[in-house]
């Protein structure tokens, strides 16, 4: 019995992981043996007894997640096509490395169990009669969603395969219809060349060859001579097309066939030349023509001796002679589609023995023009649509009002920054225009859309372009798109400045906190600026580490880019163990008596986005002559120490808070402006005065 034949005790198949899910699904199960013709697929024994397959998702498909790997899933299934367990045993996902514990990744995945290969499954939303919805995974959503289509379309496909489920989906386009009005007169060459009718030639050397490795190898092989004569020279044509039919058959045998046919009935004509007969002579005795049958949607279907006519003559201009000509009707019950690429399937059989042959079956592919049927547009379900795109379109469209509010917050970002000159003469106005910004940027795009970017994304990204990059890997979280799109366009027009500054959720929980200690009278503590610069060199140390690591083991700098908090607070908001959770909170802390601590000296996404910054367009931050000698306001206001002591602004390190910009334009602030309009006043002007500042603007 097959069950001897390379069987391998159940303790040791590997990997690990994968013997226990198999365990757990069928625990009598003493045996697996690779299936014949598809190794991936494992059958599963207990005893000489058959109890289902199981196999590992990423022998079938390598759908990238939301780190740009696949996951790797076993899955099991019963010998009647029921997922009896699923499990993921490989992947690569940063949230679930470090962070949400596998433990709910498991969990979701036992809601498979039970359902069949071939249910609609989604993730989220209610069941009704044509899906099932398994329950999703807060802060993990992409990652679900993948492993849900890697599960279901691997167990379909697998199901298929083994014959357990139908291998339709069940969206057969709307049945095409004949224009039985138009007709143009044609010529057999015409005829073949426009494919109205098709051709098979298959010589006596290619059938002796496919027969090569049976046992019917070297059974009635042609002689050298003789291997490149054809052993049939066939032709099929679609008969019901008044171009084609009445062109082969003539007005009369024409009309008389389609007084013949039935409602929901077909005609199509065999014509061959050759020593191989395609009716053979099985028709006889059984009444089944068994060397020729058609193949549509993945069915097949023979002709009776009831399905066939004879064609005694042919009409067409320039139609060589036939030694073989028939007409078959496909009658009503195979729904045979006319628009729709069908197979004419012919069967060539050795025999081997007295009861044994071996057979090869050869395709006749045939499309009908479309000049010859009409078919109407597909009625098509939004839910139909939607489940029949890729992966990333599928989130794109959950996620629409996420993807709306997030255009609009960056709509109202490129305002405040091109009108921030206008903005920042309305100090109060300013203030309440920012908070009420970094609000947003913590709870809508934080908490909310989780889109806190991360250095991890722009390892992915460095890492896609050294193994192979796909657009899929990036289109999958449609938020972080978005934002690494627009980062992209900022920095380029604005620098590094703009996102810590206005788009960072963890950034922007720093600054609020900070500004609720500072009603709150915490003392605020600045670090000297000679200790201040040097301190700067740490994120770019730690983003070189995290870049070299990420070279060898993309897994461990994963796990290293815990030194962002961002996980922590923003992804996972504090459900997480006490050591995360508690770092964090540390620099949260730190942040009450000195802001944004954290951003200035260890974020290495903050290093890696300042790097591009020399290359930008716009230097619209605008300084004095006077900034840094004699006056330091700025310098000594600016709450991230971005400005140096002699005035000028690193805009490596700048947040673009606009405040410095709100003390250039406020004379009732800016130390030159001051002198300028008490001058006025006084009526005269500040330069005749050794005690005043003289205002000049540096363009």
């Amino acid at each position: 019995m097959a069950v001897a034949l390379e069987a391998a005790p159940l303790a040791q198949y590997e990997p690990v992981a994968g013997r226990q899910v198999i365990q757990k699904a069928f625990p009598e199960v003493s045996s697996v043996v690779p299936r014949e013709g598809n190794r991936a697929i494992q059958e599963l024994y207990a005893g000489e007894e058959l109890k289902g397959y199981a196999y590992q998702s990423l022998d079938f498909v390598q759908t990238p997640a939301y780190s740009g790997k696949p996951v790797n899933a076993m899955v099991v299934l019963d010998a009647e096509g029921t997922i009896k367990a699923a499990k993921v045993i490989h992947h690569d996902e940063p949230i679930l490395l470090v962070g949400i514990p596998e433990s709910k990744m498991h969990d979701f995945t036992d809601q498979y169990t039970g359902l069949r290969a071939d249910q609609k499954v989604t993730v989220g939303g209610t069941s009704n009669e044509r899906k099932i919805a398994v329950d999703g995974l807060s802060g993990a959503t992409v990652t679900v969603m993948v492993i849900n289509e890697v599960i279901m379309r691997t167990a379909h496909r697998v199901g298929v395969e083994l014959g357990m489920v139908d291998g339709e989906d069940g969206t057969r386009p709307p049945q095409a219809t004949i224009d039985k009005q138009a007709y143009e007169e044609k010529t057999w060459q015409s005829l073949t060349g426009d494919g109205s009718v098709r051709r098979l030639l298959l010589t006596k050397g290619q059938v002796d060859d496919s027969f090569k490795g049976t046992d019917a190898e070297g059974v009635d092989t042609a002689g050298p001579e003789e291997r490149n004569e054809p052993l049939i020279d066939l032709y099929a044509a679609y008969l019901d097309a008044p171009t084609i039919g009445r062109n082969l058959l003539g007005e009369n045998q024409y009309q008389w066939l389609t007084t013949e046919l039935k409602d929901g009935e077909h005609a199509i004509a065999v014509m061959a030349n050759g020593d191989y007969s395609f009716k053979g002579s099985g028709y006889v005795r059984g009444g089944i023509f068994d060397r020729i049958q058609i193949r549509q949607f993945g069915d097949t279907f023979n002709f009776r001796d009831l399905d066939f006519y004879r064609l005694s003559d042919v009409y067409a201009e320039g139609m060589p002679e036939f030694s073989e000509m028939a007409i078959f009707i496909i009658r009503q019950q195979y729904n045979f589609d006319p628009g729709t690429p069908w197979t004419l399937e012919l069967t060539v059989k050795r025999q081997t023995g007295p009861l044994d042959s071996e057979f090869q079956v050869f395709p006749l592919e045939y499309q009908l023009p479309e000049q010859y049927y009409t078919r109407p547009e597909p009625v098509v379900s939004e839910e139909e649509w939607l489940e029949s795109q890729p992966m990333w379109v599928q989130v794109w469209y959950q996620r629409e009002f996420q993807i709306v509010v997030l255009g609009i917050g960056i709509g109202v970002l490129m305002f405040i920054l091109f009108f921030q000159d206008w903005l920042v003469k309305k100090p109060k106005m300013m203030r309440w225009i920012r908070h009420a910004f970094l609000t947003y940027t913590l709870f809508f795009i934080g908490w909310y859309a989780m889109g806190q970017l991360s250095i991890v994304n722009v390892l992915t990204f460095v890492n896609s372009l050294i193994s192979g990059f796909s657009w899929e890997t990036f289109l999958i979280d449609p938020v972080i798109f978005i934002l690494w799109a627009v980062v992209a366009g900022i920095i380029l027009l604005w620098g590094r400045a703009v996102y810590c500054g206005w788009l960072c959720p963890f950034g922007a929980l720093q600054e609020l906190l900070n500004e609720i200690a500072r009603k709150l009278k915490v003392p605020q503590y600045t670090v000297p600026f000679a200790v201040h610069e040097r301190l700067w060199a740490i994120k770019y140390i730690i983003l070189l580490v995290l870049f070299g690591v990420s070279l060898d083991s993309m897994a461990t700098a994963e796990r290293l880019a815990e030194v962002e908090p961002f996980k922590t607070a923003i992804t996972l908001k504090f459900d997480r163990s006490w050591p995360f959770v508690t770092y964090a909170v540390l620099l949260l802390v730190v942040n009450l008596f000195t802001r944004k601590v954290f951003c200035r000296y260890m974020c290495p996404l903050g290093a890696a986005l300042a790097l591009p910054t020399k290359l930008r367009v716009f230097d619209w931050l605008k300084r004095r002559k006077e900034c840094g000698n004699p006056c330091r306001l700025c310098d000594h206001e600016c709450e991230v120490q971005a400005i140096h002591p002699d005035g000028h602004i690193n805009y490596m390190e700048c947040h673009y808070c606009l405040d410095c910009q709100m003390t250039y334009f406020d004379d009732h602030k800016c130390p030159p402006l001051i002198v300028k309009r008490r001058g006025k006043r006084r009526g005269h002007n500040a330069p005749g005065h050794p005690e005043a500042i003289p205002v000049v603007q540096v363009t």
